[in-house]
């Protein structure tokens, strides 16, 4: 094999190398784009009305086919206002939600929810009473940062009562990713997986 061939090969070699990994690049936006449409979906915390769970500028994945919402999910959906937004459902279609009883706590079916471990330590349960039965196909939703959260109870008159539609969820908020110090999975709290597990 003659220089100039040698050298013919090591640049069509290059330019085939080049070619690969333009196309995995390429593979690898088309991918993230679709993950981003139809799977997953990042979103950044826009306030304070999830604290501690949440802070403020604080970045979370959505699960967008994680299935119904269910009690204890922090989920993302189209607010009242059509921003999205960012609360934990408490309640579901057929529940009785009601604050508060004897002992200042909310509850779901007559079962008290112990909220210690995701209300922010400086606040309480509610500062307002309320009762309400969820209409099927909606759920009743709160910040865990409760005097600051413009959540179902700030919305009970409009449609719904402060509901909103289970088809406005966009998704399930599953990890923290951003920042880094605080990155972690967000797990349904054992309040509700204890109390509410006859009903699955």
């Amino acid at each position: 094999m003659t220089a100039r061939s040698e050298s013919k090969q090591k640049k069509s070699s290059r330019k085939g190398g080049v070619r690969d990994i333009l196309f995995l690049l390429l593979c690898s936006v088309v991918v993230a784009i679709l993950l981003q449409v139809f799977v997953f979906r990042l979103f950044w915390i826009p306030s304070e009305s999830m604290e501690n769970t949440l802070k403020e500028g604080d970045g979370v994945v959505v699960n967008k086919l994680y299935g119904a919402a269910e009690r204890g999910d922090v989920v993302v959906f189209k607010g009242w206002d059509g921003q999205d937004t960012i609360k934990r459902v408490i309640a579901i279609g057929g529940d009785t939600v009601k604050c508060c009883d004897a002992k200042k706590r909310v509850t779901v079916n007559g079962v008290p929810l112990d909220e210690n471990n995701y209300l922010h330590s400086d606040d309480f349960p509610s500062g307002e009473e309320f009762e309400k039965v969820v209409p099927k196909g909606r759920l009743w939703v709160m910040g865990d940062h409760r005097s600051a959260s413009r959540d179902s109870r700030s919305h009970e008159e409009q449609e719904g009562e402060g509901t909103i539609a289970e088809d406005a969820v966009i998704g399930r908020a599953v990890v923290i990713f951003w920042p880094f110090s605080r990155m972690a999975m967000l797990s349904t709290p054992d309040t509700f997986t204890q109390a509410f597990t006859k009903d699955k």
